[in-house]
């Protein structure tokens, strides 16, 4: 099966000022494989296009209140607070602000049976969160896409270099 035929988008619709993209993977792999690779954020430059960079701002254990600069073409660089980390149900939430706005990801591993199917999910609110999702929809669609590939890539085990970057 093609990648597209194993993912698919939540309809997008506005939830009490919120605007909620969401896409779901299935990876032949297990899920405590796809949580890790999930969960060492460091290493997702080598996996996803989407993301050149991310540099913690402590050092210990990714936990809640742990801090992350990410970087990413076409975005300004952002700060990033882990709000939510539960191991056990292999999921984390992290949270970003900018001017009128925040922006929630949460990420999740499910055992769907056969291996995992894999949630990421980014949440716009504020003043202007709408605006802003509004006109980054198309590389919000076109980046959990990316991530969601490279992340069944990896865990699937046929990604074993860093993707080539253009």
């Amino acid at each position: 099966m093609k990648l597209s035929e194993q993912t698919q988008f939540v309809d997008n619709k506005y939830f009490s000022g919120m605007l909620d993209f969401r896409l779901t993977v299935e990876i032949e792999a297990p899920p405590d494989r796809v949580w890790a690779v999930m969960r060492e954020i460091e290493r997702w430059p080598e996996w996803t296009p989407t993301v050149t960079s991310i540099r913690r701002l402590e050092g210990g254990p990714l936990a809640v209140g742990s801090r992350v600069l990410i970087r990413q073409p076409s975005l300004p660089p952002a700060k990033w607070q882990v709000t939510a980390l539960n191991e056990e149900e292999r999921s984390f939430a992290w949270l970003t602000r900018g001017p009128g706005m925040r922006l929630h990801a949460r990420h999740w591993v499910e055992d769907n049976g056969r291996g995992s199917r894999a949630t990421l999910s980014i949440q716009f609110s504020g003043f202007l969160g709408p605006l802003f999702a509004s006109v980054t929809r198309k590389l919000n669609e076109r980046y959990l896409a990316l991530e969601a590939k490279g992340l069944k890539e990896r865990s699937e085990g046929s990604t074993t270099s860093p993707p080539a970057r253009s």
